[in-house]
């Protein structure tokens, strides 16, 4: 902020030094003396007086800007001092001339949404940007929006994290989209129990291939709702309860499907018959189902079950295969020497 008074006593003061010598006798040295200590006294008031109209981005450093302007003042009589005050206020107003931009603008190409690639989406790193409560809400939303994109297997059990997050956008958001995917495999699920009242009006049995097509559907759906935790408690235990009779009313007539085998075990493995699903999985191994895809249940069954030797020989068998980067701890902590 500018002192009125600095610079009134700067211009008194130049004033002084220039009037002092006429008093003193003129070409004297004492007027000479005189002259240059009441001068170098209002340069420094004139620059004290100026500094402030200089932009604050320009008065670095303070006190070398301070003496650039009373060396200049003081060595440069009269010009210097009303150049100094000149000079600060351009320097106030002065503005860089916007010069020509590095890049020009471009185009964008026309988005093609059929060439979107979906295995670029980086599901870890999603999940652990969506924890991080100082993330911008914003950016938090839009991928929580992404995640639509992403197999409910795994969309799921990050969208029932954000359930506990404090922003009540986020826990609107997630619960949203998983009442919505639940509903849609509930819509599916009706839409089969329809069909196969249908199909018993119209006096077809469960070896009709209508009907068998219409049980393995409804245990597939049941199944998905189990598969993507979407479903948790007492209407988990009745989807894999539903699952596991559908696919039983359809292994009646396909016993020779290795698939549902599978599907049979993984069902009994829920509901803890252990017996059961190691037998459905011997069945499904005898039908082809690959050992790739079989290990790591047989391993699981036989670690709930107490038989860890068994278990570690699964392991070691395992290690043959292109196992999945989730597996791998788990492969090197059971294959430790």
């Amino acid at each position: 902020m500018l002192n009125l008074k600095l610079g009134l006593s700067a211009l008194m003061l130049e004033l002084g030094a220039w009037s002092g010598p006429l008093l003193l006798g003129g070409h004297t040295d004492s007027a000479l003396a005189s002259y240059l200590l009441v001068h170098a006294f209002a340069c420094v008031l004139l620059a004290l007086f100026a500094f402030p109209l200089v932009a604050r981005r320009k008065a670095k450093p303070r006190l070398g800007i301070l003496s650039l302007m009373a060396i200049c003042s003081y060595a440069v009589p009269v010009a210097g001092f009303f150049g100094v005050l000149v000079a600060a206020i351009i320097l106030r107003v002065y503005r860089r001339p916007s010069g020509q931009l590095d890049f020009d603008s471009l185009q964008m190409p026309e988005f093609d949404e059929h060439q979107r690639r979906q295995s670029n989406l980086r599901h870890a790193g999603l999940r652990s940007f969506l924890g991080n409560e100082h993330a911008p809400l914003q950016a938090r939303l839009r991928a929580m929006v992404a995640l639509q994109y992403v197999p409910g297997r795994t969309a799921s059990p990050v969208l029932r994290n954000m359930l506990s997050d404090p922003n009540e956008d986020l826990r609107l958001l997630a619960y949203g989209m998983l009442d919505s995917l639940e509903k849609r495999i509930n819509a599916s699920i009706d839409a089969e129990l329809q069909a196969l009242q249908t199909a018993r009006r119209d006096g077809k049995t469960d070896s009709a291939p209508q009907v068998i097509e219409t049980l393995r559907r409804l245990s597939d759906l049941y199944w998905e709702l189990v598969y993507q935790d979407l479903v948790l408690g007492d209407l988990r235990t009745h989807a894999v309860e539903q699952s596991l009779h559908y696919c039983e009313r359809v292994l009646v007539h396909e016993q020779g499907s290795a698939q549902l085998h599978l599907r049979r075990g993984r069902l009994l493995q829920q509901q803890a018959l252990d017996a059961q699903a190691a037998q459905a999985f011997e069945t499904a191994r005898a039908l082809g189902i690959p050992a790739s895809r079989l290990l790591p249940y047989e391993a699981e069954l036989c670690f709930d079950r107490g038989d860890f030797a068994r278990t570690r020989a699964l392991m070691q068998e395992m290690r043959a295969w292109n196992s999945l980067p989730r597996l791998r701890p788990i492969l090197d902590y059971w294959t430790a020497p």
